[in-house]
């Protein structure tokens, strides 16, 4: 039964304290408590009720409510015949948390309220609560086991006329039955879910796109985030479900069912998840050989037992390419500070199952295509193995495999809308590469192509190996008088000041590009105060007449640096 319902029925004697917005909620059964920590014994959407005894002062009021919303109730109704009324600190604790609150008339006996809600809440359970129990007893048989989300989306559509599809956090559809979903359409409904959990609202996610009316459900995993502070990032890893209808005035027992189909869909998440874990370790073996220097026939050894896991049935894969991506947050809103403590940090566990999803061709339906894809994680960014089948190797690797300009595109605008104000994410491409011995110079050219995209303006951006052609890969063709003349042209004003005033502008110009010019996780490294650190800079940028917040002079002195 409904909330309202209770307060609808005079004879209760209910009087609604707070929670105006909240009376659609369903109430499941009822428990009367004088404990202090009732919470062992509530299973969710309970109406509570109490006497107050649990009460010794204003402090008690806030840990009693925590409790009760940790267990899921769905109002608290007190009698306040003892204390003449409702204690103001017993409001203001549900009004926080956003828990109903009623008084219940001194003229009424708890065991009345408890008899109706009783009798109500059995009667409906005797009729429709078992078609739901039925449909839910069908998909946990049926559904991840046998078919995976596609049989759960049929009962949906056979039981409850509903069309739905299950995204991936970027619109790519993993499963859906029946009229397709627009691919634009997918990434607008994936922006809006992201755009609504950023924000905190209270799912489901109602939202209209061109006319249509869709409720979006998120899909949870069946594992908290492993990595302090990411919560975040694990929004950006999330399936949702979408289901083409307005749940606004459903019941409760049909907004019951799909939270329940919601979980059997994270489940098989989570499945899916556990058989890329061979895959991830392949990846992480081969990044750990190439960074420490391994012998190419060592790390050549490793790729053909990687091979025919990621290209089942074509062998050995002709050319590879690396891709690098970070994710990096800020709660104050500077996409430099990578950590919501302002101290910097970033999650590669996120990252990981985030370049995972923008490796797959949005075109691609399923979450198989995700099976040829290996990505390594670090504690700072994620590394991912492409193999490039005898197709693209016909090429002569110039025009052929991943192309940083359009890799993103597809995505960019659910993406967007999930690090707006909150974080960014950069991504570097390497050119393919057919041998083992090149796999260590990928490495560091996604690396060098992703700081260049953190050099730029906006909440996600690529650049790729092209992009690097005129600078880095070129070096070693450039005369010595001429590498000369650069680095002495920028770094001797610097040499001279260091050498006359021990101001280690040098040491603090390779930390700022090393940070890619995050004021605070430079400070940070540095062990100085920002407002140092900017003093610094700005002497830098006097002596040598460039200004490190463009492109162009972060790269230059990128360079001369890499030169010197």
């Amino acid at each position: 039964m409904r909330l309202r319902a209770l307060l609808e029925n005079d004879a209760l004697g209910l009087r609604l304290l707070g929670g105006q917005d909240e009376l659609d909620r369903t109430v499941r059964g009822v428990m009367t408590t004088d404990l202090t920590d009732p919470g062992r014994y509530l299973s969710g959407g309970e109406l509570v009720l109490t006497g107050l005894a649990w009460r010794h002062g204003p402090a008690d009021s806030e840990p009693f409510v925590r409790i009760l919303v940790a267990a899921g109730v769905a109002a608290l109704a007190v009698g306040d015949a003892e204390l003449s009324g409702v204690p103001e600190d017993l409001v203001s604790a549900c009004a926080r948390h956003r828990l109903p609150l009623l008084a219940v008339d001194e003229s009424v006996a708890f065991a009345t309220v408890t008899e109706y809600v009783v009798r109500q809440v059995s009667g409906e359970r005797a009729g429709d609560l078992a078609a739901v129990v039925d449909r839910h007893r069908r998909m946990m048989t049926s559904g991840p086991a046998g078919g995976g989300p596609d049989v759960v989306l049929d009962l949906l559509g056979t039981d409850l006329d509903l069309r739905a599809w299950v995204l991936s956090p970027t619109g790519r559809i993993v499963a859906g039955r029946g009229e397709a979903l627009p691919a634009e359409v997918g990434a607008r409904l994936a922006a809006e879910h992201l755009t609504a959990v950023r924000a905190g609202r209270r799912a489901p996610y109602r939202v209209t796109v061109d006319g249509e009316p869709y409720s979006l459900f998120p899909v949870r995993e069946g594992h908290p985030p492993r990595e302090s502070g990411d919560a975040r990032g694990a929004r950006l890893s999330d399936w949702l479900l979408a289901v083409s209808a307005d749940a606004g005035d459903w019941p409760g027992e049909r907004l019951d069912l799909l939270h329940g189909v919601t979980q059997l869909i994270a489940v098989e998440r989570d499945r899916r998840d556990a058989a890329r874990t061979v895959r991830r370790r392949l990846a992480q073996e081969v990044l750990e050989l190439v960074q420490a220097g391994a012998a190419p026939a060592e790390i050549a050894a490793r790729l053909r037992v990687a091979a025919p896991v990621l290209l089942p049935g074509l062998g050995a894969a002709p050319h590879w390419q690396v891709v690098v991506a970070r994710v990096e947050w800020d709660e104050a809103g500077d996409p430099g500070n990578e950590s919501g403590d302002g101290t910097g940090g970033t999650g590669g566990e996120a990252t990981q199952a985030l370049l995972e999803e923008l490796l797959v061709d949005p075109r691609a339906g399923g979450a198989e295509p995700a099976d040829r894809i290996a990505v390594a994680h670090t504690g700072e960014e994620a590394v991912a193995l492409v193999p490039l089948p005898a197709v693209s190797a016909e090429h002569d690797g110039s025009e052929s495999g991943l192309l940083a300009d359009t890799l993103l595109d597809a995505v960019r605008e659910p993406l967007t809308a999930g690090l707006d104000g909150d974080g960014r994410l950069t991504l570097g491409v390497s050119a393919p590469v057919h041998s083992a011995e090149g796999l260590r110079g990928a490495l560091e050219e996604a690396r060098h192509a992703r700081r260049v995209a953190a050099a730029r303006q906006g909440r996600v951006c690529a650049a790729g190996h092209h992009e690097l052609a005129s600078h880095v890969l070129l070096l070693p063709f450039v005369p010595d008088d001429v590498r000369r003349a650069f680095t002495a042209r920028l770094l001797d004003p610097l040499r001279t000041y260091d050498r006359r005033h021990r101001a280690e502008l040098i040491p603090t110009l390779e930390a700022f590009l090393d940070c890619d010019g995050s004021w605070t996780r430079c400070a940070t490294r540095l062990h100085l105060h920002v407002n140092t650190l900017r003093y610094r800079v700005g002497r830098i940028e006097q002596l040598t007449g460039r200004d490190l917040s463009r492109l162009e002079d972060k790269l230059d002195f990128f360079l001369a640096l890499r030169m010197s």
